[in-house]
């Protein structure tokens, strides 16, 4: 079945539903995906329940009356048939009800997201257009390239009005200072974790409130080039977007408070911002801080576990993605990265491929996440698992043995 098609059966049988319980990955990209649904449903009269979740499995699914999973579900071979689903991981999930780019042959790692499939959807349900600056969320979320489906919408986002790309800076913050201090994205040593050096930086190269832009860079990247790696340094300046629909305008700085409110346990908050409701602003730019304060210490105090494999340990699990994502994509890495972390009564793996390295992590994170009793999967080249206190030691080895030096 073709992508436009799976789109427009989901669609159809969510018009039928007068009450759906959606459930969303707890990151930028399955909070925008639920929320472009619920946008939808709203203006069709549909009534629903959002929450936003860490992980899921078929147990925690509600077996009485309509569910919609987005950005999660797909690697659920055990979910009921009739469970709505829109993801973009690996599908195992083989029923009716479910839109996933990899099922008609489109990358789902590089040019379709969770939200960009709910976008489709949304288009068949009505006029939704408004809703492609949401949509981008998943694109800068989960690090796509804008290309094929992406690019289709991202156009037509523009060419509607509702996207207006530019260049510039391409740090998430409230200003200079913190979007240096509290760079993760790409993570910038010298100034991510040093509030005082982002702030000489920027008086240095500030004149009557005029920054000097690019004296300002030059300093950033000489300062940060001995351990970033290219790609970190390309990342600082780009091509940035302004959503005029949205409560945030600037998409990176959208997409980052989205991601840290979920991923820091109030994802309501993020999903709140996708309803394009302001209560929360102050409260959510807050969480964003604290959120990626704990990511850069997380990175500053990472322990490296092997002297062949680049696994890491961290004290705090819950960050354990986002570090992973700065170790592989920012520092200059020879093979896979793996963070591992406390989380709950859990421990967190996240596993990544920097740039030029190619390992099928989503397969080899299930294998070795199942033999342990836990969870794992995710995409190729950015994966993860979650395993029992009590299955360290046996997860390390199987990473030692299965991962070639």
């Amino acid at each position: 079945m073709s992508l436009d098609a799976a789109a427009a059966r989901l669609a159809g049988h969510l018009l039928e539903q007068e009450f759906v319980e959606v459930l969303a990955h707890h990151d930028a990209d399955g909070i925008a995906a639920a929320s472009i649904l619920c946008h939808a449903m709203f203006r069709e009269g549909g009534q629903f329940r959002l929450r936003i979740c860490s992980s899921i499995t078929a147990a925690d699914v509600p077996h009485d009356g309509s569910v919609l999973l987005c950005d999660f579900g797909s690697a659920l071979s055990d979910l009921p048939d009739d469970v709505m689903v829109v993801d973009h991981h690996l599908p195992h999930f083989e029923g009716d009800y479910h839109v996933n780019p990899r099922l008609a042959g489109i990358d789902g790692d590089r040019n379709l997201s969770a939200a960009g499939a709910a976008y489709l959807v949304a288009q068949r349900m009505g006029d939704n257009r408004d809703l492609a600056g949401l949509a981008l969320l998943g694109i800068i979320g989960d690090g796509q390239e804008n290309e094929g489906p992406n690019r289709d919408i991202y156009s037509e986002g523009i060419a509607n009005g509702f996207i207006t790309p530019r260049r510039g800076i391409r740090l998430p913050g409230r200003g200079l200072v913190e979007q240096l201090a509290l760079a993760v994205n790409p993570y910038l040593a010298g100034f991510s974790g040093v509030p005082d050096a982002a702030r000489a930086l920027v008086a240095q190269v500030t004149d009557e409130d005029d920054v000097d832009v690019e004296s300002l860079l030059s300093r950033v990247v000489l300062t940060a080039a001995p351990t970033a790696s290219y790609s970190a340094l390309c990342g600082i300046w780009g091509t940035t977007y302004s959503l005029g629909r949205e409560v945030i305008d600037e998409a990176v700085n959208l997409a980052a408070v989205v991601d840290a409110c979920g991923k820091a346990g109030s994802g309501d908050i993020g999903a709140s911002l996708c309803l394009r409701s302001t209560h929360a602003l102050k409260e959510a730019w807050e969480i964003t801080a604290r959120y990626r304060q704990a990511v850069v210490a997380s990175i500053r105090g990472a322990r490296r576990l092997d002297e062949h494999l680049a696994l890491f340990a961290v004290d705090d699990g819950s960050v354990a993605s986002d570090v992973a994502d700065a170790l592989a994509n920012d520092f200059v890495q020879n093979g896979p990265v793996f963070v591992i972390g406390q989380r709950g009564d859990r421990y967190s793996v996240s596993a990544r491929c920097p740039p030029g390295i190619d390992l099928d992590l989503e397969a080899l994170m299930r294998r070795l996440a199942e033999a342990c009793g836990g969870q794992g999967g995710g995409h190729h080249r950015r994966a993860g698992a979650l395993i029992g206190a009590d299955q360290v030691d046996r997860f390390r080895q199987g990473l030692l043995e299965a991962v070639p030096a």
